[in-house]
């Protein structure tokens, strides 16, 4: 019984009460059973973000692949327009070629209807006098309306100074009484196109004397 009393007291002057097995191990499992749930919690959130993530890449890669085939088909669609325009060009250059000289044609189909009629009537009438004064003024027409229009005109040689940008020397002939090479005779008219030489005259040239 002494034995009993001392233990009493030295329970009671520590204020502990012994603990219950049952108590200790239900503790211990609800403390794991939180931790369980709070791990549970976490893991959920963290799938929750993962497919979050997942779904924005998707959409992001999806807007990509639109954009991707939108500007395929723009590229495409230039490509086409480029070829169209390269194709029009080569066209407009080959009737620019063909058909540059279209008015030019015109014209001159009017001159052509002249000798036609002038030619008619020559014979028709017999009258040489009638036919070159008609062959005299066609030709005046034709030379003023390829100058008027066309710019194209004929320059005079004869007595003039002798211009190999202008002259062709076919012959010459030595003459004491000129200090310079003049035209002497021309064999051929030379033209102008507006300030362009177009063909030369072909002329005789005198050649001064050494003397």
């Amino acid at each position: 019984m002494a034995g009993e009393e001392q233990v009493r007291p030295e329970a009671e002057a520590t204020g502990s009460t012994p603990e219950n097995p049952e108590e200790t191990d239900r503790h211990t499992a609800d403390s794991s059973n939180e931790r369980s749930a709070e791990s549970g919690e976490r893991e959920a959130d963290d799938r929750q973000t993962a497919d979050d993530e997942t779904a924005r890449l998707h959409e992001r890669i999806n807007e990509l692949e639109a954009e991707n085939s939108e500007l395929k088909n723009q590229y495409l669609r230039k490509q086409a327009d480029m070829e169209n325009y390269r194709k029009r060009m080569i066209r407009d250059k080959e009737d620019a070629v063909n058909y540059a000289n279209q008015q030019l044609l015109l014209d001159l189909t009017a001159i052509i209807d002249d000798f036609e009629r002038a030619i008619s009537s020559a014979e028709e009438s017999r009258d040489y006098d009638a036919f070159h004064d008609g062959i005299v003024l066609i030709e005046k027409q034709l030379v003023g309306m390829l100058e008027r229009k066309w710019g194209l005109k004929r320059f005079e040689s004869t007595g003039k100074e002798f211009d190999p940008q202008k002259h062709e020397a076919v012959t010459t002939e030595p003459r004491q009484d000129h200090d310079t090479s003049i035209v002497l005779e021309e064999y051929q008219r030379g033209y102008m196109l507006r300030e362009r030489v177009l063909r030369s005259a072909k002329v005789k040239v005198s050649m001064p004397s050494n003397d």
